[in-house]
């Protein structure tokens, strides 16, 4: 697998589409890899060069020594640009993936075009319950915590209809590293973004879901209100609204980055 070396760590990575076309930077959330994408490929490649990424703890990137930050995050993607020279790219990251494209966008903004945070939120506002995850994680392992996230990741309707869509991404989180995934929601826990975002300068997309449990409307629409000539989206998904919404997701992401044409 192909990899550039941040800070100690490995981060595994996957180009798709042809090298003339402009970068768009792909960032997957706590518990999947960077394969929770496949279904926005084909479109996305029309457009961009699609470079997909797994986050640190994640897939096929290195599980280092936690606790991770969402500052750690951040840097991870600045030297993936650096070392597959990459001068500026745009940003598609979804929950935890989007929580880092806030830090990337106040602190590393002039390396990107057009940003969109989806599904996502700026400020932890209930500590107590990642410590608990985190407890149930260690106890437990990463299989049971699998087992409880259909009803947060996916709206009931969806989860009837496309049982083998849901047990796929399920099957992501069952096989994440489990000290990988303590080290990314230690991150999580601490992170309180909700000023610095008010930084950033790019054109920014925040998306949310209606049937979000994970990181409800209020949450992206916090980040969409501080961050000025922001875009706001609320769509009918519940947290994965890549998966849930395939075309509809995949169509409002290409308008915003490409102004429909």
């Amino acid at each position: 697998m192909p990899h550039v070396q941040a800070d100690g760590a490995k981060i595994n990575y996957r180009f798709d589409g042809d090298e003339k076309k402009p970068v768009l930077v792909l960032s997957n959330s706590l518990g999947t890899n960077y394969t929770m994408w496949d279904d926005q490929i084909p479109a996305f490649t029309q457009h961009f060069r699609v470079l997909r990424y797994d986050q640190r703890g994640h897939g096929g990137s290195d599980v280092t020594p936690g606790p991770y930050s969402i500052e750690r995050l951040g840097r991870d993607v600045v030297a993936l640009l650096d070392g597959l020279k990459i001068d500026k790219a745009n940003f598609l990251g979804l929950s935890m993936g989007g929580m880092t494209g806030m830090w990337l966008g106040y602190s590393a903004g002039k390396r990107f075009d057009k940003l969109i945070l989806s599904n996502t939120s700026g400020h932890t506002t209930m500590p107590d319950a990642w410590t608990q995850r985190i407890a149930s994680v260690k106890k437990d392992g990463m299989e049971a915590l699998a087992a409880t996230l259909p009803e947060r990741w996916f709206t009931e309707g969806f989860r009837k209809s496309n049982p083998q869509a849901v047990a796929r991404i399920i099957g992501l989180a069952a096989k994440t590293s489990a000290a990988g995934y303590i080290a990314c929601c230690e991150a999580i826990r601490e992170m309180n973004q909700l000023d610095a975002v008010g930084r950033i300068a790019n054109p920014t997309l925040v998306i949310a879901g209606a049937s979000d449990p994970a990181t409800p409307p209020a949450a992206g629409k916090a980040v969409a209100d501080r961050i000025k000539g922001s875009k706001y989206v609320e769509l009918p998904a519940a947290h994965l609204a890549n998966v849930e919404l395939g075309e509809r997701y995949t169509k409002t992401v290409l308008d915003f980055l490409t102004g429909g044409k």
